[in-house]
């Protein structure tokens, strides 16, 4: 039996509003964004890693960094984030499509390789590990069809459908109520809601620079968090609300 073709796809931008070219800051020897690479080219049920940026002054330095680790890229909208991920991977109609953020350099690819065999095996539209929110914030993984993001890419209008991807795919999910998506939710071993090791402000890269240079950059997202819950209070940024640009994004729905 052919092996379903996987692709891996993950959002880099220059912008931010909280923490500009947060991307290309150092961590040790490497960019937040090479760490980012070298981790997820771990993965081995993913065939192929997109680097999905825009074209923004300075997304060159973006394409450099994907260029030098061997990773593909593509130029897209800024603020319609799924046209951007959809015409990523469209000329290579995958069977499915991976899709994870960079700024999350600490990302887990065994997880990742979890999260896409459960998919595949259950034969989900959509298969994650946000759907209960109770893995660590910076370890988020979504897998999905190319069918089902073509039709979120098609039928989704509200702003914060188009600037997050996935909102569409996740609220037509059965597990909500939908009807249009079969999915599941692959569940952490406990609640570590609360943890974080993704990057949105100058405190958390000060945190993951913190993990790496106690724990180097390869050592599976269960031995960070470990660290960070023994060590939280000397921590500054384990107190950020989660998921804060999605609720923006929310916030600006209703007052359209």
């Amino acid at each position: 039996m052919v092996a379903p073709k996987v692709i891996l796809v993950t959002q880099a931008r220059i912008g931010s509003s909280r923490f500009p070219e947060k991307v290309l800051q150092k961590l040790g020897d490497d960019t937040l964004l090479g760490v980012h690479l070298k981790r997820l080219k771990k993965s081995v049920l993913a065939q192929k890693i997109m680097v999905a940026t825009t074209l923004e002054p300075k997304s060159e330095q973006i394409a450099a960094i994907a260029n030098q680790a061997g990773v593909s890229f593509y130029h897209g909208s800024t603020e319609d984030v799924l046209d951007r991920f959809y015409k990523a991977v469209v000329d290579y109609q995958p069977d499915y499509v991976v899709r994870v953020t960079s700024d999350c350099p600490l990302i887990d690819a065994s997880l990742i390789d979890t999260v896409i065999e459960m998919t595949i095996t259950n034969q989900l539209d959509y298969g994650a590990n946000v759907l209960v929110e109770h893995f660590p914030d910076g370890q988020d993984v979504e897998v999905f069809t190319f069918a089902a993001l073509e039709q979120a890419w098609r039928d989704a209008t509200l702003l914060s459908d188009r600037e997050h991807v996935t909102p569409y795919l996740r609220k037509n999910a059965d597990v909500n109520g939908g009807t249009l998506f079969k999915a599941m939710n692959f569940a952490a071993p406990d609640n570590y809601n609360k943890v974080r090791m993704t990057v949105d402000e100058p405190s958390d890269l000060a945190t993951v620079a913190l993990l790496i240079a106690q724990l180097g950059t390869d050592k599976d997202w269960k031995t960070y968090t470990d660290y960070i819950l023994a060590h939280q209070d000397a921590l500054s940024n384990q107190s950020i609300i989660r998921n804060e640009g999605y609720l923006k994004s929310l916030n600006q729905d209703t007052h359209e």
